[in-house]
């Protein structure tokens, strides 16, 4: 079964995975100078002259140097110390393919925060889903819900009680250039943590889905490395407070792995959408309640057609007007309106710049978004 979606131009999931881990250590040999020694000699007594080799210091000889200080706070390893145990590795089996991801645990008694395109197989019933923590033990589990508009999922661990959890950050306060950790089980090395920063906010990514449907974030870019099996994993600030959720690549061609543009689901929306998944099994999100031609490459979204009853119809907004900015945040897209709608709050009214004619000037108009 083939998990690896594109995003517009290129860009694929982060999915499956297969493989096992290594770490590697190498020793430092520490060697001291002698004043008034001479090329390849050592000062004797008496003015005699003794080879170095003869006092050759060899470290095979001497004891292990021990560097077991306690990490920094603040550090990687310490992030990583203190997220890796609310980390899981993901297997969904189906009589028609294997899927593979990764999650994070968010309540003690066994809910699970991942992306809808990696338990989507098991949506339907008939899949066997299994759990793997930090401490590698395997656990059943249960699909609750997902979202395949938003590409957020939900499992439990049923009977589960004291696991460890991750906290959740804030992700409206994430700065571009911070320090970030992405942990998950790319290509079946579970339990791999790689560190960047985050290299830009508000990006609009697409996805396909598979069956026609297709997803669509406001996505943390970043540079630490993702890759096949990430999806669903944390990505978290340098406190291990979870900020995003790792979800997509891009990449040259097809099969690439990390180059460096990973985009997470900010926090904030993927908990919003969470919660909804386990207390009513659907996810909705606020709306103008226009359609919008996603094909169009002019400079902002223009206005296919307005829904009777809606904000937008209430607002007066009209088909064919061109909305060019949302708040302070400037609308270079369908895709960019729809994701920055969706960031919003329930009932929350914004502000829009809105074109009606070529040579109109820009009019403002406030819209009351959609209620839960």
């Amino acid at each position: 079964m083939n998990n690896e979606y594109p995003v517009a131009p290129v860009a694929a999931p982060a999915q499956p995975k297969r493989g096992g881990t290594g770490t590697a250590v190498a020793a430092a040999i520490v060697t001291s100078l002698i004043a008034g020694g001479g090329a390849g000699y050592l000062a004797g007594s008496a003015g005699s002259a003794v080879s170095s080799q003869e006092q050759a210091y060899n470290a095979l000889e001497q004891p292990s140097v021990s560097g077991a200080d306690p990490a920094p706070s603040g550090s990687v390893e310490s992030v990583a110390a203190a997220v890796l145990p609310a980390v899981v590795s993901i297997d969904v089996q189906t009589l028609s393919g294997r899927s593979e991801g990764s999650g994070s645990i968010i309540s003690s008694d066994g809910y699970i925060l991942t992306n809808h395109h990696v338990i989507a197989e098991a949506a339907n019933g008939g899949a066997e889903i299994a759990v793997t923590l930090n401490d590698d033990t395997r656990h059943p589990a249960r699909f609750v819900a997902s979202d395949v508009n938003t590409d957020v999922g939900v499992l439990k661990i049923d009977d589960a009680a004291n696991l460890p959890v991750i906290n959740f950050g804030n992700s409206d306060e994430i700065q571009v250039g911070q320090d970030v950790v992405a942990v998950g089980s790319p290509l079946g090395l579970s339990a791999t943590v790689t560190s960047g920063i985050v290299s830009a906010l508000n990006r609009p990514v697409r996805a396909a889905q598979g069956g026609g449907d297709s997803s669509l974030m406001d996505g943390i870019q970043t540079d630490a490395a993702i890759n096949p099996g990430n999806s669903g994993g944390p990505l978290v600030d340098m406190d291990g407070n979870l900020i995003g959720m790792n979800s997509v690549i891009a990449s040259l061609s097809s099969g690439t792995g990390s180059i460096g543009l990973g985009f997470a689901i900010p926090s904030n929306f993927a908990k919003r959408v969470a919660q909804q998944l386990i207390e009513t099994g659907r996810a909705t999100q606020p709306m103008l309640g226009v359609q919008v031609d996603i094909r169009s490459t002019e400079a902002g979204a223009r206005v296919a057609a307005v829904e009777p009853g809606s904000p937008a119809e209430q607002a007066g907004l009209r088909p064919g007007d061109l909305i060019t900015q949302l708040g302070d945040r400037r609308i270079d897209s369908a895709d960019t309106l729809i994701a920055a709608t969706r960031t919003r709050d329930f009932g929350e009214t914004v502000t829009l710049q809105v074109l009606s004619g070529e040579n109109d000037a820009p009019r403002t108009v406030e819209v009351t978004l959609s209620s839960e």
